[in-house]
């Protein structure tokens, strides 16, 4: 199972070369991609927050709008791997072990150790922090 990390997941769904690079290196392999529900809250906020700055402007909504839609849509056709008690409990460990990364991408790793899935991130550089965590970055 490959965990797309919020970086590869932008990319993915966007017509970047890395993102076409991207695609096509998902179609070659075995493993499913999927999401984490921490992706998704942090995608969903951003353009939750694009949106309440436009509150005075109806109109500059509307492509805002179009964009969450099809974020909607798209996590809609995907697994989307969940926060659960198992990720909860592994965190907590980890975080009393000294693991130290932002925790939003502290949640994404233990989500992605107890699904046994590797990570697929840009931000190897935190990731490599979190022990029994498998990463790779596809995009450059």
């Amino acid at each position: 199972m490959l965990v797309l990390d919020t970086d590869h997941l932008s990319h993915f769904d966007e017509a970047t070369p890395a993102g076409e690079r991207l695609r096509e290196r998902l179609l070659t392999t075995n493993e499913e991609p999927v999401a984490t529900i921490i992706s998704a809250e942090e995608q969903l906020r951003g353009w939750l927050a694009q949106i309440h700055q436009t509150h005075a402007d109806p109109i500059a909504a509307v492509p805002i709008y179009g964009r969450l839609e099809r974020r909607l849509e798209f996590y809609a056709r995907w697994t989307v791997l969940p926060w659960d008690n198992g990720s909860a409990h592994l965190f907590v460990k980890l975080h009393a072990e000294g693991v130290r990364i932002g925790s939003m991408d502290l949640k994404i790793a233990c989500i992605t150790i107890t699904n046994g899935g590797k990570l697929l991130t840009r931000n190897t550089r935190d990731f490599i922090r979190v022990p029994g965590l498998h990463i790779e970055n596809w995009l450059d």
